[in-house]
């Protein structure tokens, strides 16, 4: 029977950020980020320049435009769900459900106790309820996104926002600040109408706690809060949350037969 690879790298290709992991005998030996920006491509031949030919697995939206890409480079491609169930499991193998909500996309990822993928459910074709959403609200309410969450969190009412189209919801919080609503009560509002949202897709997928909070939004610091509101404890977010699919992509590689 084959070895498994002693040194493997994961990358995962978002909408907003590019991860790279690289294991080596198991264990993290570089970590690395760079925004994807308009051209994604050169993003990653910037990211891995100084990198060997080591045996890589891709995922994440463009793991296709990388594998097609980068014929140079020993580059496979798996689904962001495999990649972040073996990247949780890996972190917290108590964990059951997966939350992961990124610059694009929303996904739910029910876990069994070996880490097997049970049931799960991706939102990939609207910007509602993802970091793409807060992005906008957040131009619209001239805040800086990095300081968007803690700025909600100042909220002195919690405020009914209807919609999650981005249009709409710029127009109910031009409103609702024409009618004298204070600026960081809509940004609480725009927050729990994302959880709200959250909150109904992790009832068709999974209930079942532990849940573990990855991808770049779980980084705001008011969607921790209010997450950790409504879940059954404990809400476990990884140090670095938005590595977590990289990291699964490195797993995935380690565990395929050395060629």
């Amino acid at each position: 029977m084959s070895e498994v690879k002693k040194t493997v790298a994961g990358i995962d290709i978002g909408s907003r950020s590019i991860e790279l992991v690289v294991l080596e005998n198991g264990k993290v030996v570089d970590s690395r980020r760079v925004p994807t920006t308009f051209d994604p491509l050169a993003q990653c031949r910037l990211l891995l320049a100084d990198l060997p030919d080591l045996p890589m697995v891709a995922t994440g939206y463009g793991r296709k435009l990388l594998v097609d890409g980068l014929p140079e480079r020993r580059m496979t491609a798996i689904t962001e769900i495999q990649a972040y169930a073996l990247g949780s499991h890996h972190l917290y193998p108590e964990a059951r459900t997966v939350l992961d909500i990124g610059g694009q996309d929303t996904k739910v990822i029910a876990l069994s106790p070996a880490g097997k993928v049970l049931k799960f459910e991706m939102n990939d074709r609207c910007a509602a309820g993802t970091g793409k959403f807060l992005e906008f609200m957040a131009t619209a309410l001239q805040v800086p996104l990095p300081e968007f969450g803690d700025f909600a969190l100042r909220a002195d009412k919690r405020l009914q926002i209807n919609s999650m189209c981005t249009v709409f919801a710029e127009s109910e919080a031009t409103s609702l600040m024409a009618r004298g609503e204070k600026a960081a009560n809509i940004a609480l509002g725009l927050h729990l109408a994302i959880v709200q949202r959250t909150l109904a897709m992790l009832r068709r997928v999974s209930d079942t706690p532990p849940f573990l909070f990855a991808g770049g939004v779980a980084h705001n610091a008011c969607m921790r809060v209010l997450l950790a509101e409504a879940l059954a404890p404990p809400l476990i977010i990884p140090e670095e949350p938005d590595m977590v699919g990289a990291l699964g992509a490195a797993l995935y590689g380690r565990q395929q037969p050395a060629g």
